[in-house]
């Protein structure tokens, strides 16, 4: 039996993916969280083969955190199972460790089949990333400004979308106001953008966020 952690902020997705493996012989939901903290607090106590994690978990502030968990936790394999565009998100996903990338308008029977690879040792991504990963070279110069992007850079560019100020952003992430401000003028460099309106359009449009 495939012990198996949901962690996601929405009450429906938790419904639904209990009632879907209610009558399974295989996965076993052995603990669900609606939050980071209250996720922490569950691997801390208890034995999960698969966590199945949304990247928009409340308290999941940052890429680093998943990387964190992979070393903290490593008989503990990890699911993403999130709406952020899989284009963007998860090449730096399977660089943190994790086991599988779907996206949530993947089918259910997508998750079960994931899962089952997963705990066989396999890393499950979707047709489509493999191929956005193996054309990445070969893409002309403006369809590869997104790689230019780091990791944190990302981060930013995701809050600064939602509509946060520096100084939040800052506070989310850890990070020093300036340094927020520091990052804000790469994106707008690197994306080839003078404010953020345009910032966040170009963002958009390439599906960073």
């Amino acid at each position: 039996m495939i012990k198996v952690c949901l962690a996601d902020n929405h009450p429906i997705v938790h419904y639904g993916i209990k009632s879907y493996f209610k009558e399974s012989s295989e996965v076993s939901i052995v603990g669900h969280a609606e939050n980071f903290q209250a996720l922490e607090d569950i691997l801390s106590k208890k034995a999960v083969d698969i966590v199945i994690l949304d990247l928009d978990l409340e308290g999941l502030s940052s890429i680093n955190l998943v990387k964190s968990m992979v070393k903290e936790y490593p008989a503990t394999k990890l699911v993403i199972y999130t709406n952020l565009s899989e284009q963007m998100y998860a090449p730096n996903a399977l660089k943190a460790g994790v086991a599988a990338y779907i996206h949530k308008t993947s089918k259910l029977e997508t998750v079960a089949s994931a899962l089952t690879k997963v705990n066989n040792g396999s890393v499950v991504f979707s047709e489509t990333v493999k191929k956005n990963l193996a054309l990445i070279g070969k893409r002309n110069k403006s369809e590869r400004l997104y790689r230019k992007l780091s990791t944190r850079e990302i981060e930013v560019l995701r809050y600064l979308s939602d509509g946060k100020k520096n100084k939040e952003i800052a506070k989310i992430l850890d990070l020093n106001e300036k340094t927020v401000s520091t990052y804000k003028l790469r994106l707008l460099t690197k994306l080839n953008v003078t404010n953020l309106v345009d910032l966040v359009n170009k963002a958009k449009t390439l599906e960073i966020v």
